[in-house]
């Protein structure tokens, strides 16, 4: 154990609702709610894992009526003893009874405290750690299974793969080294390549998994443009299936940035409406054209809003030559009126944009353009099979650190360099692919990592 005081929190959120939970956890947990909690038995005499109905009093007066669970250690989040009140969702409640624990000796948990203990106590690694806040942060289906798959351990198993076969080759170089009259490393360094190889693509595979892992985690910034008046903040209205901005007939309503996270179940986007973009007298308008025009820099996907009841103008000419070196898809709203823009035209500015017909009046091409970003950023599919994309840029750092090392070991033995060499760099390796997982890693990281977790997680 790394911590020997009792720690308590709000587990669920602060707000109203049918039930909320305290936790405690510590070597107290179980003495320190026996003062406050009065049932059919002391809380000290129950089995583990079990759960039973009392009241919460404070001296002689009633707190609440609740449901406790004890958990012991070593089989508990924390691998400490854990106790949980379960009582009603009251905000006031909540605090009465958090407050009266901190009288009976409990002290507050800091954020992350409990999941901070179960890492140190040993109970999950570094990369299910920070799983959690991704599991409790997801925006969608596909990013909440790759985090339970982390928390599942995936991760740290690849790890504790990659890191033996490092490992046994460093302990061979330097018996060989101790002894070279019974061990040999004559033609070590092919063999040698031929070990890291493999380990340099699974790593690589890691890598080049993140970009696909952010966008899955984050939601893909996605910069809706056109000329006032084309429909952009209808589109928004009918991706966020609610009335998100204000929509009338009159150019250059929308005069900021409106943001709106929208999810299509697997993946979700994070969607910026901007002001309609043409030429204004107007200060206000100008700030928010400027402010579109910017927009787009910051952007992973561009949709392009044309009326395709109306003419391309010059306006149009101005914004396809902003975003022509951008992700773009063209959406040619109105599409249940008289079409006076075909797609054609579209393409002798914009070559190998994708182009479909919408209608946000009639929330047609929805599913069109749900399937075009599919294709455009996951390959058309999306699915997890036996794989885990990295979310974190804490990993991909270490990954790439990783892979450096392990290219400095594949150019030493290109150059024939003296096999200690190759020693100091698959350390180096085995050293950042540990820090994944948290078997090297400082005090301060720790702290900063659990720092940025929700109070009473």
């Amino acid at each position: 154990m790394f911590e020997n005081d009792t720690i308590a929190a709000i587990s669920t959120a602060l707000s109203e609702g049918g039930i909320g939970i305290i936790r405690l956890s510590g070597s107290e947990a179980v003495e320190i709610c026996d003062k406050v909690y009065k049932g059919k038995n002391k809380l000290s005499e129950v089995d583990t894992h079990t759960i039973h109905y009392g009241h919460i009093y404070d001296n002689d007066r009633i707190l609440d009526e609740v449901m406790v669970s004890v958990m012991r250690a070593p089989r508990s989040y924390t691998k400490e003893d854990v106790v949980e009140i379960n009582c009603h969702g009251s905000v006031f409640i909540q605090k009465e009874i958090l407050s009266l624990l901190f009288q009976k000796g409990a002290r507050p948990a800091e954020p992350g405290e409990f999941t901070k203990r179960a890492f140190l106590n040993g109970r999950i690694d570094l990369s299910q750690a920070e799983s959690v806040m991704d599991v409790i942060s997801s925006q969608n289906e596909f990013a909440a299974n790759n985090s339970l798959r982390q928390l599942d351990g995936y991760l740290k198993k690849q790890m504790i793969v990659l890191r033996e076969s490092l490992i046994y080759e460093i302990a061979y170089i330097e018996s060989a080294l101790d002894d070279p009259e019974h061990i040999s490393l004559d033609g070590y360094g092919k063999h040698l390549d031929d070990v890291i190889s493999p380990i340099m693509e699974e790593i690589q595979k890691f890598i080049d998994s993140a970009k696909d892992g952010s966008y899955l985690k984050n939601g893909i910034r996605t910069v809706i443009v056109g000329k006032p008046n084309v429909g952009k903040s209808s589109l928004l209205n009918v991706l966020a299936k609610k009335e998100r901005a204000i929509v009338t007939d009159i150019p250059g309503t929308t005069r900021d940035t409106l943001e709106e996270q929208i999810s299509f179940g697997e993946f979700s986007l994070h969607v910026v409406d901007t002001a309609g973009i043409r030429k204004t007298e107007d200060q206000v308008e100008k700030i928010g054209v400027k402010k579109a025009l910017s927009s787009i820099e910051d952007a992973d996907l561009i949709l392009y809003v044309v009326d395709s009841s109306s003419h391309i103008d010059e306006e149009d000419f101005r914004i396809m030559e902003k975003i022509k070196d951008e992700k773009v898809i063209v959406l040619l709203n109105k599409s249940d009126l008289e079409l006076n823009i075909q797609e054609d035209t579209i393409k002798e500015h914009l070559p190998n944009k994708s182009v479909i017909s919408i209608s946000a009046a009639n929330h047609s091409g929805v599913e069109d353009l749900k399937e075009e970003i599919r294709t455009m950023f996951f390959h058309g599919e999306i699915s997890l099979h036996n794989d885990v994309y990295i979310t974190n840029e804490r990993q991909k750092y270490l990954l790439e650190e990783a892979y450096r090392s392990l290219t400095q070991v594949k150019n030493s033995i290109l150059n024939e360099m003296p096999e200690d060499f190759y020693s100091i760099d698959l350390m180096d390796a085995y050293e950042f692919l540990g820090k994944i997982i948290g078997e090297s890693v400082d005090d301060d990281l720790v702290n900063e990592i659990f720092s940025k977790f929700c109070m009473g997680k």
